[in-house]
């Protein structure tokens, strides 16, 4: 049986590595949308399509991902929470120009909730 502050603070590294790539990278991909050359009524639709569907898909797959490098099994609840949680603050902080402070203050905020979650480990058959 492996001890819960470890397994916690491999959610907490795992967590914020997560929220500041998902971050980085819907925001890098969000700009790209918006320096499309078109002048039509749907310019850029489909890369700013692109770039939200990135940003909140790659957040599940890199949660778990990270606790299974990290050798962590059962992070069920970490990978289906924090995915809902990051559609909601990861669109909120990119989508609305959230100022550093803020959103430094929701990624953390996130880490904390992905920390929390980590420690809940699903049995195993």
């Amino acid at each position: 049986m492996k001890s819960r502050p470890s397994r916690w603070l491999k959610g907490t590294l795992v967590s914020a590595v997560a929220a500041v790539v998902c971050y980085w990278l819907w925001g890098f991909l969000g700009e790209r949308a918006g320096e499309t050359d078109s002048d039509g009524t749907f310019s850029g639709l489909f890369e700013s399509l692109f770039a939200g569907i990135t940003g909140v898909v790659s957040m599940p797959v890199l949660l778990w991902a990270g606790m299974r490098v990290l050798r962590e099994r059962g992070n069920h609840l970490l990978v289906i929470f924090g995915a809902i949680a990051w559609f909601f603050v990861g669109g909120h902080v990119v989508e609305n120009d959230v100022s550093t402070a803020g959103t430094i203050v929701f990624l953390t905020l996130f880490t904390a909730f992905g920390t929390l979650l980590s420690g809940v480990e699903a049995p195993r058959r």
